[in-house]
């Protein structure tokens, strides 16, 4: 009886020092909570409280892995990097798991993305990874399904507070299956970009008006575009004594032009199919699927789009205009060295210019802003080209999503899953926005915070609040594997760009390649789901007298140019509604 008595009393004390010892940790973590708030995150949708609450849950949440550590990745962007700086250690404070979020190039993401599908071996704990490689996510089998996951092994580490219909992109990484696959991020789009101030010039509207006898204003065509360019390269020249051209884009031979044509160029032109978010039976890629989700060709003679004559259109008109408008020194550019040039203040306008450079577009110190901060230029739609119809899509977003292997083990998975959590939290979202100008939550940009930013930014609140953003998505399901066709692009379009081929015989031959890679997946049985099948060769007319893409050469492929003004585009764009 004794002995029992004496077990019972340690017992009691073992207990009495356990509550004790949960007490003090629910207490530092509190301290711990509310010090990141005050320090880091002021800015959420959130109240204080309310983000408080939210953070204890991730240290409770947590507290299996306390002291583990995990490795994740993500490419280099302003997000990405305060992610790193900042949100890493901020969970690493209130977690106790050592979270290294490396930043690495796209390229060398994909590739390490694809050798830890195919290996089986766990590289990183957790992928930023674009949403453009969705497809190849729903095909394999070795992507979590987040949304099974969320139900089952993740059912007591999803955060009650994740709010999945607050993110607003994600049916972008949604599979035809309706389960969601990967969790955006950041997001940015390519849009229209151009010198306000020039644009509004009075000496320069009636130059303009007397060459072409419409108003100088947002190009809503294509033809339109190629007459500004040739206005401000030709015209008008010179600028307070500095060279300006029309136009601005790259062409050297390098992965990075791949980009400049698979992030939806074609279908700016009209090439695709009708169908939010990714063209319905053919994408912007040219790839037609079949009722089953099933990839079927590429080719026009098998139904697809990619050499049809919208997209020998699409790469005519971006050699031409490289060639004749841009600075001469564009076509030895990648993507990289070009995407600063137009802050540089000698460019009027750019036709595809990626939203994740406003940042840099806003330093008072460049020249496209006053002496207030205030930008000089404005992003706007892309003009659309002449094979483009309403309910197509418009343009391309990157939507940057975490993403999760089965061959990571089970432990340090979730623990990412909780890190990934953490960086899209209402706590950090909005912070994290006001530093990348990379939204992902519709609560963020409709916030306070964002309308007192909004004239700084040049249009991109008002972009991402329009219910018109949503006709600008990634690449979607019916690429089969992003990792291995992506490189097709610039492989066999870069000779078009330097003028070794036609823009025909390049199409023809990216369009086989694809093809052909397809057509090998298919046989080596590689694929979990929606397999491609391709449809057998038919001649390219058959094809063009059905209905939709692919379709045949327009007789005018150059209409009458027209264009809107800015501040009337902008009330019919705002006047659209809300979400």
């Amino acid at each position: 009886m004794k002995h029992t008595r004496m077990k019972l009393t340690v017992l009691a004390s073992s207990l009495m020092l356990a509550s004790a010892a949960l007490h003090a940790d629910n207490h530092d973590a509190r301290a711990i909570a509310e010090r990141l708030v005050d320090e880091h995150f002021q800015n959420s949708t959130l109240s204080r409280e309310e983000q408080i609450e939210e953070l204890l849950w991730f240290a409770e949440a947590a507290e299996p892995f306390r002291g583990m550590s995990i490795s994740t990745v993500a490419e280099g962007l302003a997000t990405h990097e305060y992610e790193r700086d900042v949100l890493a250690e901020a969970f690493t404070e209130l977690t106790g798991i050592e979270v290294t979020h490396n930043i690495i190039n796209e390229g060398d993401l994909v590739d390490t993305m694809q050798n830890q599908m195919q290996s089986g071996n766990s590289i990183y704990d957790g992928f930023i990874n674009d949403s453009d490689a969705i497809g190849t996510h729903i095909r394999y089998g070795t992507t979590i399904n987040l949304s099974e996951a969320m139900e089952n092994e993740w059912a007591d580490f999803t955060s009650p507070t994740l709010d999945l219909d607050d993110f607003i992109g994600i049916q972008y990484t949604t599979g035809p299956d309706g389960s969601i696959y990967q969790l955006p991020a950041q997001q940015f789009a390519n849009l229209y970009w151009f010198r306000y101030d020039w644009f509004e010039r009075e000496d320069l509207q009636e130059q303009f008006r007397d060459i072409y006898g419409y108003d100088l204003g947002v190009p809503t065509n294509w033809t339109a575009y190629e007459e500004i360019a040739e206005f401000f390269t030709e015209h008008v020249g010179e600028i307070d004594g500095q060279r300006v051209y029309g136009h601005m884009d790259y062409g050297r031979r390098d992965p990075s032009l791949g980009w400049r044509f698979h992030d939806s160029w074609l279908s700016m032109a009209g090439m695709g199919s009708p169908g939010v978010p990714f063209g319905n039976p053919v994408d912007d890629w040219g790839i037609r699927v079949d009722e089953e989700s099933r990839p079927v060709g590429a080719s026009v003679t098998r139904g697809g789009g990619t050499n049809a004559p919208a997209s020998v259109f699409a790469m005519q008109k971006a050699v031409d205009w490289l060639n004749a408008y841009a600075p001469e020194e564009a076509q030895g550019m990648t993507f990289g060295e070009a995407g600063p040039v137009p802050a540089q203040g000698q460019i009027a306008q750019q036709i595809f210019w990626y939203t994740a450079f406003t940042a840099d577009m806003t330093d008072p110190s460049v020249p496209v802003t006053d002496d207030e901060g205030n930008p000089k230029w404005r992003m706007a739609p892309s003009p659309v080209g002449p094979y483009w119809e309403e309910g197509m899509k418009v343009g391309y977003q990157d939507v940057g999503s975490w993403t999760f292997f089965d061959s990571t083990p089970e432990d340090r998975r979730t623990a990412a899953w909780l890190f990934g959590q953490f960086t899209v939290s209402k706590s950090v979202s909005l912070e994290k926005l006001m530093h990348g100008l990379t939204p992902i939550r519709e609560s963020d940009i409709f916030s306070d915070q964002m309308t007192e930013l909004a004239p700084k930014l040049g249009g991109l609140v008002e972009f991402y609040r329009s219910p018109n953003e949503s006709n600008w998505t990634p690449t979607g399901t019916n690429v089969p594997d992003y990792p291995r066709m992506a490189p097709l692009w610039w492989q066999n379009l870069a000779p078009v760009m330097s003028g070794e081929v036609t823009p025909q015989e390049g199409l023809d031959n990216l369009a086989g390649a694809m093809d052909d890679i397809m057509a090998r997946l298919a046989r080596a049985n590689v694929f979990e789901t929606y397999a491609p099948v391709l449809n057998d060769e038919q001649d390219a007319e058959y094809w063009f007298e059905q209905d939709g893409a692919p379709k045949p050469k327009l007789d005018d492929e150059m209409p009458q140019g027209t264009t809107i003004p800015y501040d009337q585009m902008m009330e019919e764009w705002m006047a659209a509604g809300t979400r």
